[in-house]
């Protein structure tokens, strides 16, 4: 069973346990063999339940798996005997014997002897061993010490005698985020959807409502509120709409609980119209009027000149009149005159710029990457260029033979994507040829080589960072059709995600309070999106237009844009 599985069997036994079916939990703790629960254990012995005591261990172990199990049958067995013959019940006291002791014959037969002839004694504490036997209870809370000894030392039971820290009815928010994410899907969302059952994907009432299909197998592990949200989960009640709508993205529960696990937000992923639009475009490709379904490049298609990517033909960048942020009216317009078309600055690259990027905090440096892969640092104030860097692989000898091959038949490279990190004191680079380079800045012109990652197979599409776990990672995405994270110090790969089925063209990572994702879309339209960890994209739908976009979240977290404006999600 996967590790899934077993966290689901855990969150069952949870909600199993605060409804009070009692018998259920301790039937599934003993049939799934997963947790070892020590006290009802304790309890079933105290009570002299030993049909129960041996049909829940039977779940964990049997006698003969090891010497610790062995000796844990026998106490409880020989037990059971000497309470048979302190009630001078002779005929079951027999029964245990052949039935239960004689097991253990064929590893101690002089042990099953002298066991045989207490039946002969009228007080079997005249045995010198069993001389101090006391009463019934203190004797089943001696066996109980020892018994506990056992369990603890037997390696059977190591990891299942500790249930896992869970916040309260963890199984409870995470349908309600499921409802959630349903809802999302509605056409014409409710404020107070009246949900009332679980057996089918939830609708607000219309056929075919839903504005694209739930990815029933396998949802996005967040929620994604509306004004209005899902009351919480009521024990053995009906499901009933909260009796005043919830405030914007304050949850999926009138009363959210703090949840600290991973794969819980408390807040939202939010599609809507984005803040700041002209902020999204990052390296837009555009299908071929004559050709929409061209085919994807492969892994080693390398040369810039088979990439569906406009290489500009200017080798000048321009820029607007006012440098300052911009805010654009927040509808699913945006008037022509509301963008400035005077230019202030003409900065001469000397190639096709591909792409560029500001500093986060000095907002007068500017980024540039070419076509030809060189890269520039401008302060735009002064028309000054800082730096220039012509491309270079800076240890070939640590590439991969694929791309060390790759260049010696054609050294073309351009730069797919260059960008700052959240705090801007390192930029990175992604190159059309296999490998991610990332520079530290240090002010002025001083940028130093921090790291060189040969990062995918084929072309490196786009590189972004980000703070999953409060760690900086580099995130990039390729020809070669995977997702990867790298740990932004040492350049270790932490995180590769499959799944998708073409080229991937762009990756946006976003967090909403407690919970870090990771956004992608392919060249094939489909976008994916991803936790850290492991267990496969948890979005899986087409784009408008069934063609790759950019994407990227206003300034507040709240909207989500992609294609740059065409496409706006709310």
């Amino acid at each position: 069973m996967s590790s899934l599985s077993r966290e689901l069997v855990f969150l069952i036994l949870q909600f199993l346990d605060e409804e009070k079916f009692k018998e259920t939990v301790h039937k599934l703790e003993q049939e799934s063999g997963f947790y070892f629960n020590m006290k009802y254990f304790e309890d079933e012995v105290i009570n002299g339940n030993w049909d129960e005591v041996e049909r829940y261990l039977g779940g964990f172990t049997k006698v003969d798996d090891n010497r610790y199990s062995m000796k844990i049958f026998f106490e409880i067995r020989k037990q059971k005997y000497l309470e048979a013959l302190d009630k001078h019940d002779r005929s079951k006291a027999v029964e245990i014997l052949v039935k239960d002791l004689k097991v253990f014959a064929s590893f101690n037969e002089e042990l099953f002897k002298e066991i045989t002839q207490l039946l002969t004694l009228e007080n079997f504490r005249e045995n010198e061993q069993l001389s101090k036997y006391g009463d019934t209870k203190s004797a089943r809370a001696i066996m109980l010490v020892e018994l506990k000894k056992l369990i603890e030392a037997n390696p059977l039971f190591r990891d299942k005698l500790q249930f896992p820290n869970l916040k309260s009815s963890r199984l409870r928010t995470l349908i309600n985020q499921s409802l959630n994410w349903q809802h999302q899907l509605c056409k014409n969302p409710r404020p107070n959807p009246d949900i009332k059952t679980l057996f089918v994907d939830h609708s607000c009432g219309q056929p075919n409502g839903a504005r694209a299909p739930s990815p029933a197998n396998n949802p996005l592990l967040g929620s994604i509120p509306k004004p209005g949200g899902f009351p919480q989960l009521g024990a053995h009640g009906p499901f009933q709409p909260a009796p005043t709508p919830v405030a914007p993205l304050a949850g999926w529960m009138s009363n959210p609980p703090a949840v600290t696990h991973p794969a819980v937000s408390g807040g939202a992923i939010g599609f809507g119209t984005p803040t700041n639009p002209a902020a999204m475009l990052k390296h837009p490709r555009t299908p071929s009027a004559a050709n929409p379904s061209m085919d994807y490049p492969s892994g080693d298609s390398d040369h810039v000149s088979k990439r569906p990517r406009p290489v500009g033909l200017s080798e000048e960048v321009n820029l607007p009149v006012n440098m300052m942020p911009v805010t654009y009216p927040q509808s699913h317009s945006y008037p022509q005159d509301d963008f400035h078309k005077a230019v202030a600055r003409t900065l001469s690259q000397g190639s096709a710029p591909m792409s560029m990027d500001f500093h986060p905090v000095q907002q007068t440096l500017l980024l540039v990457g070419t076509n030809v892969g060189d890269i520039g640092l401008w302060d735009v104030g002064t028309k000054e260029r800082l730096v220039v860097r012509n491309f270079k692989v800076w240890e070939l000898g640590k590439c991969s033979m694929a791309l060390q091959a790759a260049l010696v038949k054609d050294p073309t490279v351009s730069v797919n994507r260059i960008i700052w990190s959240p705090d801007g004191t390192l930029f990175g680079v992604a190159y059309s040829r296999h490998i991610v380079q990332i520079y530290s800045y240090h002010g002025g012109d001083d940028i130093r080589q921090h790291l060189e990652i040969d990062a995918h197979v084929g072309g490196v599409n786009d590189i972004a960072f980000a703070h999953p776990n409060k760690q900086l990672c580099i995130i990039t995405c390729g020809d070669d059709k995977t997702i990867k994270v790298w740990e932004a110090t040492s350049g270790t790969k932490q995180f590769t995600f499959e799944g998708h089925e073409a080229p991937v063209y762009s990756v946006c990572p976003h967090y909403k309070e407690n919970i870090q994702f990771i956004f992608s879309t392919a060249l094939d339209g489909k976008i994916k999106a991803w936790l850290y960890d492991n267990l496969g994209s948890r979005v899986d739908y087409d784009a408008p237009g069934h063609w790759c976009t950019t994407m990227a979240y206003s300034a507040d977290g709240s909207r989500f844009v992609s294609k740059f404006i065409v496409n706006i999600f709310s």
